[in-house]
């Protein structure tokens, strides 16, 4: 009696089979680039858009915050300061630590532009410094259109971001013997400084604190240096790295700062004015 045989049928994968399996991977590809494109944009909307937005209108409630407790203490504010100007606070090497808007002598002298000035009503005592983070003034550009608070420090996260310019400490307060220096975003959280590669000589930037309106002028433009270059914000703002580039005399200075190219921070754009008239609020 013959045993029986039963065959296993074979499967031959053919070109069919492969094909799909290419298929099934190229479209799983697909999916996980068009995914991640979609987490790119999102990223690239949010910081350039949503980030910008909000910086703008947290920086506007704090400019109108300022200005409304101005208003409010104005009336028995009595002078504007004598020992140190707004902010308070001697400046490491930031010249003159008394307030260049009032003598010590209490008597009349020549502002910065040479031309006389009348003295303040009476003296009062220096005004405390700002505290780290604080938004103590408001900073107007009008040739590009700025209106931004002015807080002390540097940080990104407690200053930069919100939208402020941010004061370099250790340099002068506004209205100072020495170089009132400045840093501010150009792209993305609100990016203040994005234009301030337009500035030119003569343009106002103007600064704005509780006791006094200082008033600045564009003198020179740094189009680019690095990023270590710590002399554009010295007493006497002078670059380290660009030869002839700055001033070599002690002065009232202003120097704006900001990264260079757009979208990069590799290097620095110096924008530097000096004082040209304060008057008290």
């Amino acid at each position: 009696m013959r045993e029986r045989v039963e065959r296993v049928p074979v499967v031959v994968q053919g070109r069919r089979g492969r094909r799909g399996r290419a298929a099934r991977l190229v479209w799983g590809g697909a999916e996980a680039a068009v995914t991640c494109g979609l987490v790119l944009l999102l990223l690239v909307v949010h910081q350039l858009w949503w980030t910008n937005r909000q910086a703008r209108e947290g920086a506007e409630r704090q400019v109108r915050a300022l200005e409304r407790e101005w208003e409010g203490e104005g009336e028995g504010e009595g002078a504007w300061g004598s020992g140190q100007s707004d902010g308070g606070g001697s400046s490491d090497g930031g010249g003159s630590s008394g307030d260049a808007a009032a003598p010590e002598s209490g008597g009349p002298g020549p502002d910065p532009a040479g031309q006389q000035r009348p003295a303040p009503r009476r003296q009062t005592v220096a005004a405390p410094a700002p505290r780290w983070d604080q938004a103590y003034a408001v900073l107007r550009i009008p040739r590009i259109g700025i209106r931004v608070p002015v807080a002390e420090g540097v940080s990104k996260s407690a200053v930069l971001n919100k939208g402020y310019v941010g004061h370099y400490p250790r340099t002068a307060q506004p209205g100072q013997g020495g170089n009132f220096a400045l840093a501010g975003h150009r792209n993305t959280h609100g990016e203040p400084f994005r234009r301030i590669n337009r500035l030119a000589d003569g343009d106002e930037v103007v600064v704005e604190t509780k006791r006094a309106v200082y008033t600045y002028v564009v003198d020179k433009v740094l189009t680019q240096t690095s990023a270590r270059d710590s002399g554009v914000i010295r007493a006497v703002p002078r670059s380290l790295v660009k030869a002839g580039h700055g001033y070599s005399s002690p002065g009232y200075y202003i120097t704006l700062t900001t990264c260079t190219p757009e979208y990069t921070s590799k290097y620095r754009l110096i924008v530097w004015g000096k004082l040209r008239s304060m008057r008290p609020r």
